[in-house]
Formats: C-alpha cells, structure tokens, sequence
C-alpha cells in the first residue's frame, strides 16, 4: 500500500495554492480555482505523494487547524536538505518563522507558518 494523496486544511486554498507554489516551492498538479480545488506535489517527487489544499472554513477541520495551531503542533512536516538555510529563505520571502526547537539526536527541525492557518515543521534529510 502506498500513500497517493493527503490533505492539510487550510483557509484560503487559491492563496493556498499562491503560497505553497511561488513561495515553498512545490509544483501544481491540479488547480481549479472554481471549485476550490488545489493538489501540489514536490517537484523533487513529481510522480510522488500528493498534497490537496483542503478549504476548512466551516468544517470540523477548521477547529483541528486551530487547535493544531494553538497548540503549536505542526500540521505535516516536510524534508529539506538544510533547514538553517531554508528557514532563511523562507524568513527573507515572507513567512513566518518559528523559534527553533531542541536539536534531537535524529536531526534538526523548526517549524514556520504556512500563512493558511497551518504550523509546518522542516525536518534535516541530510543526517
């Protein structure tokens, strides 16, 4: 079994769509701005898990996204060749970035603001 698609609620999935693509870098794989629809993928795994932009509002999601996020819990966590260098990146395009947390044995993390109500947090690949 093999994992296809998941979902992160989020508010807004057109500024959603705006967002994870010009700004976190991945690429559309589906995007119909009248139905609220919006999937990208990684342009590292472009065949690879899909992530749907899920819209919230009004939904049983939106009190998970906020709890999530009051919480201060990450709603996914992503991989990155170097977190220092790509929480830079995402501090200088906007986003923001959260304090940095303990360095665990099996890598480094942080987290930051998705800008769509969502708390993501970068784990190190390069351990």
């Amino acid at each position: 079994m093999k994992i296809l698609l998941t979902s992160i609620p989020v508010q807004d999935p057109i500024r959603a769509h705006e967002i994870y693509t010009s700004i976190l870098g991945f690429e559309s794989r589906e995007f119909d701005p009248d139905a609220q629809l919006a999937i990208v993928v990684s342009p590292e795994e472009p065949n690879g898990t899909a992530l749907l932009l899920e819209p919230c509002s009004g939904t049983f999601a939106e009190q998970y996204q906020k709890a999530a996020a009051e919480s201060g819990l990450p709603i996914i966590v992503f991989g990155v060749n170097n977190v220092t260098e790509e929480l830079m990146r995402l501090s200088e395009a906007g986003i923001k970035v959260r304090p940095d947390l303990d360095k665990p044995e099996w890598g480094i993390q942080n987290m930051f603001e998705d800008g769509c109500g969502n708390i993501i947090m970068l784990e190190d690949l390069s351990d």
